[in-house]
């Protein structure tokens, strides 16, 4: 392989790993911080015990995922020193503004929060929780606005033979970042809550703190209902964005080889796009896609042969990326509903097929995010920055393929270490269960 093919397998590599922790981080910073809220307004000690448990692992996955997020900048860098060259000058204005601001509130109200049970009131402990994970939510807006520029570039002139912004205001409202940041961000939530929900079904499977899990899962399963809708609906503003500003990519994750009008969305094909047909065969939704993609049942969907070939995305693996996103992702709202209904049962632990199945279920949301970020990322291709860079041009011209592949060896080594270290500290500590003497913390929390 050439140095662009490895220098892309290995940000990817370091980008999917990444991005493990970070939808969790999302979600449980706001979810711990409602718990917490729910113990200072009611004093109810199980919203306390709560708090500090599922904390707990929030703080474990947030530790390694800082980790993980420092080491994957390093590659702008070392494989792509012509991309940091070209589009430097936009690109690492949001960088340093999530380093400066977000990253920087996030970790000292995060230390604030671990530090300060037996140091401060219950409403300035509180008040910390809740300005990290906000932090944390900026930090991911930002670094969301960062990538939206690559998608949809604006706000910048070709000066110099470089891009230069000219319009702060315009990288910082880019529609597509905001779409695709609140999309983003709801993902996260319905994973945390599955994760919640998981854990939670573990314990009643053993009748383990019924009364603190029963609780657990019936907040995450209200929680990952409503935030799995909010995916759907910003998935669909999402693609209309996607089909007004990157139509080689909308085609592509169709599999729409024709340009035509009325043309329908099909749910069960894999596509032949060796042959260059559109996939006609099989279970399709007449003028779905067409309506999906213009809210207007008899536009034009324009096809990949309009697109030179060197510049359309591989098709099958973003064809069944997009596939895979959705259907799990509708697995994800059903499960919710369910769970949302099966818990307000009083024999809710007598559902051991149902239980069975949500702790299985953990890894969902995952695979669920992964493949939209294939999807992202894979029908941008050939473009690193869409419509102004090319990837192959992006790569550094200095170094060898020999030195990426080692340096790929060298992350793939130190992420796997990493990542046997988070998934035995998260299973160990969420097998244990919470807290059984807060005692001390009552005690000292107990004067306000």
């Amino acid at each position: 392989m050439n140095v662009v093919t490895l220098s892309q397998l290995q940000f990817a590599a370091t980008c999917m790993f990444h991005w493990i922790f970070v939808p969790l981080t999302l979600g449980l910073s706001i979810l711990t911080a409602w718990m917490q809220t729910r113990y200072v307004m009611t004093g109810d000690e199980t919203w306390l015990r709560m708090t500090k448990f599922w904390g707990k692992l929030f703080l474990i996955n947030f530790a390694l995922g800082v980790v993980t997020g420092i080491t994957m900048e390093f590659q702008f860098g070392m494989n792509w020193s012509e991309y940091a060259r070209y589009v430097g000058d936009i690109f690492g204005a949001p960088l340093a503004i999530e380093a400066t601001l977000a990253f920087f509130l996030e970790s000292v109200f995060i230390g604030v929060w671990i530090f300060g049970w037996n140091k401060i009131s219950k409403k300035a402990h509180l008040a910390s929780i809740w300005l990290a994970a906000i932090a944390t939510n900026i930090s991911a807006l930002i670094i969301l606005l960062a990538n939206a520029w690559m998608q949809n570039p604006v706000g910048y002139v070709i000066r110099n033979n470089r891009a230069e912004m000219d319009d702060f205001l315009a990288v910082l409202t880019n529609p597509y970042g905001w779409i695709k940041f609140g999309h983003t961000l709801l993902s996260g939530y319905a994973l945390a809550a599955f994760v919640i929900m998981g854990v939670s079904a573990w314990h009643l499977l053993r009748n383990n703190e019924n009364d603190f899990f029963k609780r657990s899962f019936k907040l995450a399963a209200t929680w990952a209902f409503v935030s799995s809708l909010g995916v759907a609906l910003t998935g669909d503003f999402h693609a209309v964005e996607i089909a007004r500003t990157q139509p080689a990519k909308f085609a592509a994750m169709e599999a729409q080889w024709e340009t035509q009008r009325g043309v329908g969305m099909n749910l069960l094909l894999f596509p032949d796009p060796a042959n260059e047909r559109n996939a006609v065969e099989g279970v399709c939704v007449p003028n779905a896609l067409s309506f999906l993609a213009f809210k207007d049942p008899n536009s034009e969907i324009k096809g990949l042969k309009d697109f030179p070939k060197e510049l359309r995305p591989p098709v099958t693996p973003t064809f069944l990326s997009f596939r895979l996103m959705v259907g799990i992702g509708t697995f994800m709202i059903i499960a919710s509903l369910l769970g949302m209904i099966l818990i307000r049962k009083q024999n809710f632990e007598q559902y051991r097929w149902f239980l069975t199945i949500m702790v299985f279920a953990i890894p969902a949301p995952y695979l669920a995010q992964q493949f939209g970020w294939l999807v992202a990322e894979l029908g941008r291709q050939p473009w690193i920055v869409y419509g102004v860079l090319k990837t192959a041009d992006a790569v550094s011209k200095s170094i060898t393929a020999t030195q990426v592949a080692l340096s790929l060896l060298g992350f793939t080594v130190l992420y796997g270490i990493l990542g046997v270290i988070d998934i035995y500290l998260l299973v160990k500590y969420a097998k244990k269960g919470p807290d059984k003497d807060l005692s001390a913390i009552v005690n000292v929390e107990g004067r306000g």
